[in-house]
């Protein structure tokens, strides 16, 4: 087997020309001859200095001028070169002063200047970062910052909040990186596995807005006691613009369209939490299947219209008219979330169907809001469902759900 070719010595001098070499030995042998004969040393160095300024050459020099064994060739060097602060030259002319060293030429320990140690950088700071869940059905979410450890004693605070009952709670950690993943984790096994990074003093507004909804809440006193640090780490509440100016506004013509394809939402997975709830839902599933197994002769479309009525019924009382307004708002923050995901169609959606509920009552014509509608219709859809996956099942009933069920409303 051939050996392998050995690779350029790491000191490998750059190669001169044939021209440059042949003038690199005659400028040698002058300053030999002149250290010899007792020459000045700075016109020694004069003549070399008028040479220098190119990279190779001059590490051609130093490492010939290394190469005369004369007590007066270090100082030459430090003069010439001493000043340079290139890594390259550097390097040669320490190898230079080794070998002289080695044969015997005395190099004082003061030739080249002492090199400082570069200024110690304080560390960057951790970027004040903010990450929203999202809104659950029962209005609740988490708001998590993240951060420096010296602004808060930890590098996380978790809180969760609720849009009626403020701050529930709030606590500091401060977590390693295979704790944070961990926590991250943990949410996602709780169906909370989608999250959006807004601006972190909106973030700020939201804990402040929870905070003075309810001050007496569990966590609201843990957040107090944190908020002139949060505001100087994540921005005050004042610095974030109110949420509808944070969305931009539907084209009128747009709105009914949008509307209508609100529906669409029911079946997102961001919104399964807004479905109501077994318990909520059972009086409602009576009512169906007394409309399914009616013994009034029906048609189809008879029956269609009577569920449809059941339906419409079961919207007013899941979603009753003085908490209209309430959803509208989470509906609203849902679409600057899904803004914040890049989500846009979805948030147009959602945008549309919020300021519907916001607006009030809707007139018999108008029909229900399609999005509470499809919400309901869907919860309905996922227990026909899960019944007829059980109805096997002896104990297991449309009514009492086993614990499989899809429909646990948070």
């Amino acid at each position: 087997m051939a050996r392998p070719k050995k690779t350029a010595a790491a000191g490998a001098l750059p190669p001169l020309t044939a021209e440059a070499a042949a003038k690199l030995q005659d400028l040698l042998a002058q300053v030999d001859a002149g250290l010899k004969e007792g020459r000045d040393q700075e016109d020694l160095q004069q003549m070399l200095a008028a040479t220098t300024g190119e990279a190779s050459w001059d590490l051609n020099l130093i490492t010939a001028l290394g190469g005369l064994a004369h007590p007066g060739v270090p100082g030459l060097l430090a003069a010439l070169f001493g000043t340079h602060l290139d890594k390259p030259r550097k390097k040669a002319l320490k190898r230079a002063f080794h070998l002289l060293k080695t044969r015997g030429v005395p190099v004082a320990a003061d030739l080249l200047p002492r090199e400082e140690p570069p200024p110690l950088q304080a560390p960057e700071p951790a970027p004040a970062l903010a990450y929203l869940s999202p809104i659950m059905g029962n209005g609740e979410r988490y708001i998590i910052l993240e951060g420096p450890k010296e602004v808060l004693g930890g590098n996380f605070l978790v809180a969760r909040v609720s849009d009626q009952a403020g701050i529930q709670e709030c606590m500091v950690v401060h977590l390693k990186s295979r704790e944070r993943q961990e926590l991250w984790e943990h949410f996602r096994q709780q169906g909370l596995g989608e999250w959006a990074t807004p601006p972190p003093a909106h973030a700020v507004r939201l804990l402040e807005e929870a905070n003075t909804r309810q001050p007496a809440a569990e966590g609201g006193s843990r957040y107090r006691a944190l908020q002139l640090n949060i505001f100087k780490g994540w921005g005050s509440p004042e610095e974030a613009p109110d949420l509808a100016a944070l969305i931009p506004p539907l084209a009128p013509g747009e709105l009914n369209r949008l509307l209508d394809q609100s529906r669409n939402l029911a079946q997102h997975p961001l919104f399964l939490t807004w479905l109501p709830g077994w318990e909520e839902l059972a009086p409602w599933l009576q009512k169906l299947q007394e409309v399914q197994e009616s013994r009034l002769v029906l048609s189809d479309q008879q029956k269609q219209v009577r569920m449809e009525g059941v339906v419409d019924e079961a919207v007013q009382a899941l979603y009753p008219p003085e908490n209209r307004e309430l959803w509208g708002w989470r509906l609203l923050d849902m679409a600057y979330f899904l803004d914040l995901q890049g989500h846009s169609s979805e948030a147009r959606w959602a945008q549309a169907a919020a300021q519907d509920l916001i607006a009030g009552q809707r007139g018999p014509l108008a029909g229900e809001n399609p999005f509470l509608k499809a919400l309901v219709w869907g919860a309905i859809r996922l227990a026909w469902e899960y019944q007829e996956k059980t109805k096997q099942e002896p104990a297991t009933s449309i009514l009492a759900p086993g614990t499989g069920s899809p429909l646990l409303r948070r």
